[in-house]
């Protein structure tokens, strides 16, 4: 699943979704702009790295619940992707990750300071944004911002003593990414005068999404090539950033499930990952777990569970599409 690529409903729902992105995506560029040129690089890097445009399309295709796209579902759907591109500056300062789209992360090339300041900069831009859309939006957006930090914080401090890792990451999850996505479906419902049911129905649907999404990621950051995501592989397990394989992997060495070699996988993950080629070794060992498809089969679990919170909406090329959706992000390469 790409940008512009989204065979999602009929072919007039995806016609106005083809027609509507490339009007979010001007939008986006005309937003990421500074009236001073020495921010524009940084503003506009990772924007114009691409991107799949989760946010925006979940925006758009939820507003068909109501009246369809208007001017201020455009608007909310540009403020959800700005907001996401804030994070992305942030986090590949936190994980330290040197690519990020297929190019070189921001902090790459400008430094610590310029990528979290130009985060800091979108955040702001966003919220401009969402101001003109009355205050339940601004409520959205702080809500889920709070919800974007707390999930960061509580992954770097890790799950306390008497708490389960997995459920502890899953909440994570539903914080960093989840929160997001959900209030995209939140704007797209309130803001084209859906029902409070479908409301409701669709923001749940959302953040189970959201987790699904990030289950996946987990898995193709482990299979894919830097070529095909865009993002260097293992950079997770090299910093120490928990992910739900390497999780399972662990609780499975807890309850004693685990032969010789798995026990062996587990101590070289907590070794020095940093050389290269030790990496690769722990990748190639890691792809070829059980584990890997567990978190797979997780990662469609949460998928289904997200359509089922649709079930109560009646039949539509819309509630179809949005089914299409939640397969597309867990059944993708990258």
């Amino acid at each position: 699943m790409t940008q512009g690529n989204l065979p999602l409903g009929d072919s007039g729902l995806q016609a106005v979704l083809a027609e509507e992105l490339e009007d979010i995506e001007r939008r986006l560029t005309e937003a990421a702009r500074s009236a001073d040129p020495l921010v524009d690089p940084s503003a506009g890097h990772l924007l114009a790295a691409g991107g799949k445009r989760i946010r925006p399309v979940l925006v758009l295709l939820t507003s068909q619940f109501g009246t369809g796209v208007n001017d201020q579902v455009r608007a909310a759907a540009v403020a959800t992707e700005l907001t996401h591109l804030a994070t992305l500056y942030h986090d590949d300062v936190m994980d330290s990750a040197p690519l990020r789209r297929g190019a070189p992360s921001a902090h790459e090339v400008w430094g610590n300071s310029v990528a979290i300041l130009t985060g800091d900069l979108l955040f702001a831009r966003a919220s401009r944004i969402v101001a003109d859309l009355g205050p339940q939006a601004v409520r959205i957006q702080a809500e889920a911002f709070e919800r974007l930090v707390l999930g960061q914080l509580h992954e770097t401090l890790g799950p306390r003593e008497d708490e389960d890792p997995i459920e502890h990451y899953l909440q994570v999850l539903a914080d960093k990414t989840g929160s997001l996505i959900a209030a995209a479906a939140h704007y797209g419902t309130i803001l084209s005068g859906a029902s409070t049911v479908v409301e409701e129905a669709a923001v749940a649907y959302a953040e189970k999404v959201g987790v699904a999404f990030q289950l996946a990621d987990d898995v193709i950051d482990l299979v894919s090539d830097a070529a095909t995501t865009g993002k260097t592989p293992g950079t997770d397990l090299r910093e120490g950033v928990p992910t739900m394989p390497v999780l399972l992997l662990r609780r499975a060495a807890e309850t004693g499930e685990l032969d010789e070699a798995g026990r062996r996988l587990v101590t070289d993950l907590d070794g020095d990952l940093s050389d290269d080629a030790v990496l690769a070794d722990v990748l190639g060992r890691l792809n070829a777990h059980p584990v890997l498809e567990q978190a797979r089969a997780m990662a469609r679990q949460w998928a289904q569970e997200a359509v089922a919170e649709l079930a109560a909406l009646p039949e539509s090329p819309t509630k179809e599409a949005l089914h299409e959706f939640a397969h597309l992000l867990v059944d993708r390469l990258a």
